[in-house]
């Protein structure tokens, strides 16, 4: 029976390099001659031409807070699209609101308007979802980084062991880039847990959107993961040869259009306004200089033991920000594991007036116990430092019971999700990057560097109202973490000696978590 079913088995592999014989007369459907054109002589570039110019190094930057803007921004700038739309995720999930952009982005296709769509395989389950289907259109092409060989169930995971170091990386970059002249970047997927706050499990994240000169180097960055031998066109995937699956999703499309007349037309009215807002400059754009790093798509191919001495430019510029700042670091890290070699630098700057603030997950919030096991580590150092560190609160209406230590509900609660720093009030950090292990040596992730005073203001306030719904942790006399916060409606604030609004298993689970090595959470 076993020797009956492995050709099968060959039958459901794909290709993890472009030099694989199956991919011998691949031609691209977008190429270097579809971006042969000025973006500053594009709609979108024109609306700011008084600002910005490609003669100047001026960018301007606008925060993103809320998931829903998040979500409108992009399918207006979808719409505002002349020349080019470059998308690059780690996660697509195949619900409505990846649906609704993915139509967006054909309906641009549809205008002439050439789409690259670049997939991570293991984030995306790339056989599945629906965005491999627009593959298929003339002036649509999506690409998957980074493939698992063999798709069977019964040999996927496997694979795991004998290619360990590639196949544990993760392309962890965030990208959207309109017309080669605006870019979002920040910390969110595509999915509506990152879209829409009534999902049962809500990101709290921050995007930003840029204008101006940074997109460039947006764009070489996503051309050199384009371009990469790990990049595989979908086309040899069959999911994205269905054309039976096309038409459904079509019929899809059609279906939605004809059974929400009135959701679709006051989605439509809010599209309409952002555009207009944007035409008209009313967005609230900082003005000021940056620089957008990623790590190359090289990272993963490196061995395990180069990826735990790798230092790349992302790396090198936080120490380098570091070294420059003599006041303050706030930051919202979701995922918080400095390293001990972190841990010294951020005590030793803090002992040299340096004043941090730092919000990350608490036990209740985090979708990730085991990155929590080992930030409790490194907490009572920063504390006991001098350092503000804030654990982020799951809001009231998420939790369940009258009893004093509530539990959070697993199906429903709000993870802070940013990554996001504010150095001496002056220069801002945004992108994918979490301080952690995983982001330091294993995934590959991009940051944009921003120096600007308005706009630092503005994300230091986002930072501070963070801690506004967060746990203040602090040490009591036997150096033992006391969280301490209000929520809306208390007259007093409340205390907890434990890791606030979780139950024994939760933190059991936390404990044993705690087993598996730092390097690999």
């Amino acid at each position: 029976m076993w020797i009956l079913a492995l050709p099968l088995l060959g039958c459901t592999t794909v290709p993890t390099t472009t030099s694989d014989a199956r991919l011998e007369h691949y031609q691209p459907k977008v190429t270097l001659h579809d971006f042969d054109y000025d973006p500053y002589q594009t709609p979108i570039a024109q609306c700011y031409q008084d600002k910005v110019s490609a003669n100047t190094d001026i960018s301007g930057a606008t925060l993103i807070e809320d998931g829903l803007s998040a979500f409108v921004i992009r399918s207006a700038f979808a719409r505002m699209a002349t020349k080019t739309i470059d998308l690059q995720t780690y996660i697509y999930s195949n619900d409505f609101s990846s649906k609704v952009l993915i139509g967006e982005l054909k309906r641009a296709a549809d205008r002439g308007v050439k789409v690259r769509i670049l997939l991570d395989d293991y984030g995306t389950n790339s056989d599945i979802v629906d965005v491999m289907l627009l593959n298929q259109h003339p002036n649509i092409e999506v690409k998957v980084f980074n493939t698992v060989k063999n798709r069977s169930k019964l040999l996927y995971y496997p694979q795991f062991l004998t290619d360990f170091s590639r196949l544990n990386s993760r392309m962890h970059n965030k990208l959207f880039i309109v017309d080669n002249f605006a870019y979002i970047t920040g910390g969110r997927n595509v999915g509506s847990n990152y879209f829409y706050p009534e999902t049962a499990s809500n990101f709290s994240d921050t995007d930003v959107l840029f204008i101006g000169n940074m997109t460039r180097f947006a764009t070489d960055s996503f051309n050199q993961y384009w371009n990469h031998h790990r990049s595989i066109p979908a086309s040899v995937f069959p999911k994205a040869k269905s054309k039976k699956a096309l038409k459904k999703l079509e019929r899809d499309f059609a279906d939605l259009q004809e059974k929400s007349h009135d959701a679709i037309r006051r989605y439509n009215d809010i599209i309409s306004m952002a555009q207009h807002e944007y035409k008209h400059k009313k967005f609230d754009f900082s003005w000021g200089h940056g620089k957008f790093l990623a790590d190359p798509p090289e990272k993963i191919e490196m061995t395990m033991a180069e990826k735990e001495e790798y230092r790349g430019d992302i790396i090198k510029a936080l120490q380098h920000l570091w070294s420059k700042t003599s006041n303050s670091v706030y930051m919202s890290a979701a995922y918080f594991v400095p390293g001990q070699g972190g841990l010294e630098h951020m005590l030793n700057e803090e002992k040299a007036g340096v004043h941090m603030t730092i919000v990350t997950n608490s036990l209740a919030s985090t979708n990730a116990p085991t990155v929590y096991a080992k930030w409790e580590k490194y907490r009572k150092h920063l504390i006991k430092s001098g350092a503000e560190v804030y654990e982020f609160m799951v809001s009231a209406e998420n939790l369940r019971g009258k009893e004093h230590d509530r539990e959070r509900k697993q199906s429903s609660f709000s993870v802070l999700h940013s990554k996001t720093m504010v150095f001496d009030d002056n220069i801002s950090w945004i992108g994918s990057f979490n301080l952690d292990p995983r982001s330091a040596y294993y995934n590959t992730e991009n940051v944009a560097i921003f120096e600007s005073r308005d706009f630092a203001d503005k994300l230091r306030k986002m930072i501070l109202k963070d801690t506004q719904t967060s746990w203040r942790v602090t040490l009591d006399e036997n150096d033992r973490p006391v969280w301490t916060g209000s929520r809306p409606g208390d007259t007093t604030p409340r205390v907890y000696k434990h890791a606030p609004d979780t139950g024994i298993l939760r933190r059991l689970w936390k404990n044993i978590s705690n087993l598996v090595p730092e390097k690999f959470v």
